[in-house]
């Protein structure tokens, strides 16, 4: 995804180069739909190990199969392995009953084309490998969902579908009844719901059903719903200015919107950086915690600030059945590049992709050519996640 976005129409339609979108349809028009029933799922993954009297929530940004992560990924028997990229992550995951994870692009495998920026579409293994790090609450809807159709995104739901332990899938879907469908499932006793909804896309004419596009009608009716039906209401937001660490207008707009009708988490993600955290009040006097952008996960990005994200941990009480702690845990996504690979732009020279947390990245930020340290990186992520609300920025030790 590029570093530049130009926005040239600003009615309907906004057509923009960078991170991927060049197009973007206006959420509004779309008709609403309506509540479908409960179909609740119990946490039966073996691998949960939070503390006690709680349910842990980890939230990470973008998944995005880039050319380079493709690149490295492919074997020499022609599948795919991401794993190794994200093993860093795997005892942070193992922490968490509910892991939550952002797929930002279409995974329809292998016959509709292995392609990345800017028309995406990644093979099945990348669906595999972010299930075996733990990813169990996955939010597919974005605004490339569509880049190659309908048939994609009906084969990433039927790919989801095989993978093990999975509590919820959103955003995306296969016709009518999915799209109606309001996920529930259940985590020590506490009942979650999970909505998700995209606020632009890069496609013109996609179905009426395939991707969630926001609109206040159909989010009110759903998030009534949810409230009646469960304890904690999960909401995934593609939202946002690309590569912006602020807030815009429809971002305030529609946050508290969603928390005066019953949100209780919102994870936003789009602008590929991170953006500020905020308290909101919403109903019932209820506190919403909003991530307006979780930034990146998995990428290729060029931008410093895209290569520095994080994961929101929230912990749900099992008692009080709210959230009672929010924290934020600084990541990098480190890349090898020569100088005069980087001057070339040789995007394809890029290898040995690794995320790791930021207390753990000195040395191969190091090697890097960000011209950044740790400390100003996480300088930056304090200043920039706190300016409205406080929200603890902690170091993969401090998990319990």
């Amino acid at each position: 995804m590029s570093s530049k976005s130009t926005i040239f129409l600003a009615l309907s339609l906004v057509v923009i180069f960078g991170g991927g979108a060049y197009l973007l349809l206006k959420p509004h028009s779309q008709k609403p739909f309506v509540v479908a029933s409960d179909n609740t799922k119990k946490n039966t993954d073996p691998v949960t190990s939070s503390k006690s009297g709680s349910v842990r929530i980890v939230a990470t940004g973008d998944f995005i199969p880039h050319d380079a992560i493709n690149q490295e990924a492919k074997k020499s028997d022609g599948s795919y392995d991401y794993s190794g990229m994200m093993s860093n992550m795997a005892p942070i995951f193992a922490k968490a009953d509910v892991r939550f994870c952002n797929q930002a692009t279409p995974v329809g495998g292998a016959q509709y084309g292995i392609t990345g920026y800017p028309i995406f579409n990644a093979p099945f293994e990348f669906t595999r490998d972010m299930a075996g790090l733990g990813c169990n609450l996955i939010n597919i809807g974005t605004n490339h969902s569509y880049d190659k159709g309908q048939s994609v995104i009906d084969a990433q739901r039927s790919e989801w579908d095989k993978q093990p332990n999975i509590l919820a899938v959103a955003g995306a879907n296969r016709n009518t009844a999915e799209q109606q469908k309001i996920n529930y499932f259940t985590v020590k006793g506490v009942k979650f719901s999970f909505l998700s909804y995209v606020t632009y896309s890069n496609a013109k004419n996609m179905t009426s059903y395939g991707v969630n596009m926001f609109n206040q009608i159909t989010a009110k009716a759903q998030l009534i719903e949810a409230r009646k039906n469960s304890d904690i209401i999960i909401v995934s937001m593609r939202w946002g200015t690309e590569y912006s660490s602020g807030i815009n207008a429809e971002q305030a707009s529609d946050s508290q919107f969603l928390a005066d009708n019953g949100a209780d988490i919102i994870f936003g993600h789009g602008p590929h950086s991170l953006e500020p955290y905020k308290k909101l009040v919403g109903q019932s006097s209820r506190f919403t915690h909003v991530f307006y952008s979780l930034g990146n996960f998995l990428n290729a990005q060029l931008e410093v600030d895209s290569l520095f994200s994080g994961l929101a941990v929230l912990d749900v009480n099992t008692s009080s059945k709210q959230v009672s702690e929010a924290s934020y845990l600084p990541i990098y996504m480190h890349y090898d590049w020569s100088a005069s690979e980087a001057a070339a732009q040789n995007l394809l020279a890029r290898k040995n992709f690794q995320i790791y947390t930021l207390d753990q990245a000195s040395k191969p930020l190091a090697t890097s050519k960000l011209n950044t340290t740790v400390d100003i990186q996480k300088t930056r992520i304090k200043r920039l996640l706190n300016q409205y609300d406080s929200v603890p920025i902690i170091s993969a030790s401090q998990l319990d």
